[in-house]
């Protein structure tokens, strides 16, 4: 005897449990049962409107549907894998309580239509929470940049000393790519944001629904306009796992950083104890276990990314069960981001910057030679003749064991007649940081002017 399915009419023979158990997806897509069923309560809400359903029809399931809600909110409903997935675990949850009539839920409807609705209410759902927590971090980095405008610390290109720079100056830089993914994220909303209810299987139906009614009851701002594409289309969670990758690229930068600034040959940054662990063997040691978690974990999202790309290259519409492949790496992207979030912000509002550490660093250092010619620049001689003489003189000043501010004025001006004492306040890396005073640069005036506009920028969102 064939286990009796919603979908077994014309099936003489049942699925071996093993088949049963790869074919099944509830493992994972009952974390949708609340959408599922605020999908349903609007489906049979318009059915009963549209004279689909008798009144006393509609109203007694939507009772069901409402306890249904209720029990899925108190963590109450269980599921069965024979059922396959969360629309015929509903289904059969509200025939146990209301009978043969819930059958009649899946008037107009396929469970192809119903999938899709259930991930666009999903995720248009937790892309606020991202947002939230996105411009938690971002509000995190103007703070600390607001503390360390005059904190000067080395630039780098090609992990050498380039030139000195303003902390805070780094710091925004992170906030600018931050910006731009919130920026990405809300944009992702607007295709998230679209109903595919009433596309049915994938042609659409021909009970006389109406979809706007229940794109507005479940809050969408409109249906799809094509009902192959509304079944088939998975591009609102690809973008999602492409801004996610992107998001998780800037964060892995930033905690790389995180963890040079913290080792011994740096010491730029102490992290708290709290977002640090120890070692089973040598008792020194305190890593930044979170930083590299959240560097690690970004290729993760990536593979995640890369798997439903690939799942949907060769898809010919509309529905396929290969789709069924679009949920885990959404869910697990959603957890992956939304807590290293929250961490990467504690990690930056807990540390502690060595601001002595970070100054003395440029003090030892050839960072300072672009401004010794520009020195020269500044006094007629060309560019690229400047270039050449401070590059031979840090040549000299690396055999020697010193640094240019420490080369004898008598020397500098055996060099050229218009080089003065002034040369000195040039080449302190305050002066260096200071005078960058062109739009975006490092100097102090143009690192306030980032901070006061960023601060304008998070006010704004926050009211909207």
């Amino acid at each position: 005897m064939v286990e009796k399915k919603l979908w077994g009419g014309r099936f003489e023979a049942g699925l071996e449990e093993w088949v049963e158990e790869f074919g099944a997806s509830i493992r994972f897509d009952q974390r949708l049962a609340q959408y599922d069923i605020q999908g349903s309560i609007a489906h049979v809400t318009m059915l009963g409107k549209q004279g689909i359903l008798q009144p006393e029809e509609a109203v007694a399931i939507q009772t069901g549907l409402q306890e249904l809600l209720a029990d899925c909110q108190a963590g109450r409903l269980s599921f069965d894998v024979s059922n396959e997935d969360i629309h015929m675990n509903i289904e059969s949850l509200l025939t146990e309580k209301i009978g043969p009539l819930a059958g009649k839920l899946h008037t107009a409807r396929s469970r192809n239509d119903q999938v899709a609705t259930d991930m666009h209410l999903y995720l248009k759902e937790q892309l606020v929470l991202v947002l939230d927590k996105l411009w938690k971090l971002r509000e995190t980095l103007v703070n600390l940049a607001s503390q360390h405008v005059e904190t000067i610390m080395p630039g780098y290109t090609h992990l050498q000393h380039a030139q000195p720079i303003s902390f805070g100056h780094h710091l925004m830089a992170y906030y600018s790519m931050f910006s731009r993914d919130s920026e990405r994220f809300a944009f992702n909303r607007k295709h998230a944001d679209l109903s595919p209810l009433g596309a049915a299987a994938l042609a659409g139906t021909t009970f006389p629904v109406d979809r706007e009614l229940t794109s507005e009851l479940m809050g969408f701002a409109k249906p799809y306009s094509n009902s192959l594409d509304a079944v088939s289309d998975r591009d609102f969670i690809l973008e999602f796992l492409s801004n996610s990758s992107l998001l998780m690229m800037h964060m892995s930068r930033l905690c790389e950083e995180i963890i040079n600034w913290c080792s011994h040959e740096y010491q730029f940054v102490t992290l708290s104890d709290t977002f640090s662990t120890g070692s089973s063997i040598m008792p020194q040691k305190k890593n930044p276990d979170m930083a590299e978690l959240i560097r690690g974990k970004s290729g993760r999202v990536y593979g995640n990314l890369i798997g439903l790309l690939t799942v949907m290259k060769s898809l010919p519409l509309a529905y396929n069960k290969d789709l069924q492949e679009d949920k885990e790496g959404m869910f697990d992207t959603v957890d992956t981001i939304t807590v290293a979030l929250d961490i990467l912000s504690g990690m930056l509002q807990t540390m502690t910057v060595n601001e002595q550490i970070m100054e003395e660093a440029t003090q030892k250092d050839f960072s300072n030679a672009t401004e010794l010619a520009d020195y020269l620049a500044n006094k007629g001689i060309p560019f690229r003749q400047a270039h050449e003489i401070v590059g031979k003189l840090v040549l000299d000043c690396s055999k020697a064991g010193h640094y240019l501010q420490d080369v004898p004025l008598a020397t500098y001006r055996a060099i050229s007649e218009l080089i003065e004492a002034d040369v000195y306040q040039a080449l302190s890396s305050k002066t260096a940081v200071e005078r960058r005073t062109s739009l975006g640069g490092t100097g102090f005036s143009q690192v306030e002017w980032q901070i006061q506009t960023a601060k304008t920028e998070l006010n704004q969102e926050k009211s909207l």
